[in-house]
């Protein structure tokens, strides 16, 4: 038998030494590639993106707020224990304690252990403002939130 050269029936433009980095299928039994739409990928992905910032944005707001009212209630208690200290009071308040609020007739703010009830047949003119309790940071709780002074 004599050598006869062998013709590759294929053509060599249709061939590659590297089928991995193609873009399509190379043969039958290839997987199957299909192109990615890539302006579905994006329009997805922002909009997932919009979603996840939006949702940390109003967590972040709602705390925001929340910090906000919180300032309010310390500067109202602030304010308010201020006044409260300028009061007339007779005696050494004991933090935790409940104590009482009352404006006097001449206008000036009187604090006492007596709550307008237990006052009896003696209780003075005072107007009643508010149950006042000391708390541990010297400031004072006020149960009545309504009461201005």
């Amino acid at each position: 038998m004599e050598d006869k050269e062998f013709i590759n029936p294929i053509d060599p433009d249709k061939i590659t030494e590297t089928p991995s980095i193609l873009e399509y299928a190379h043969h039958v039994g290839s997987a199957i590639i299909k192109p990615e739409d890539k302006g579905k990928i994006k329009v997805r992905s922002l909009s997932a993106m919009y979603e996840q910032t939006d949702q940390q944005l109003l967590q972040i707001r709602e705390q925001i707020t929340l910090l906000a009212k919180q300032v309010q209630a310390i500067e109202l208690r602030k304010s308010m224990s201020e006044k409260i200290y300028e009061a007339k009071l007779s005696f050494q308040p004991i933090i935790g304690n409940t104590y009482h609020l009352y404006r006097k007739e001449d206008g000036q703010y009187q604090v006492s252990m007596l709550s307008d009830a237990e006052w009896g047949r003696s209780k003075p003119k005072w107007e009643y403002l508010s149950a006042i309790k000391l708390l541990g940071d010297h400031t004072w709780e006020i149960s009545n939130a309504d009461v201005q002074i």
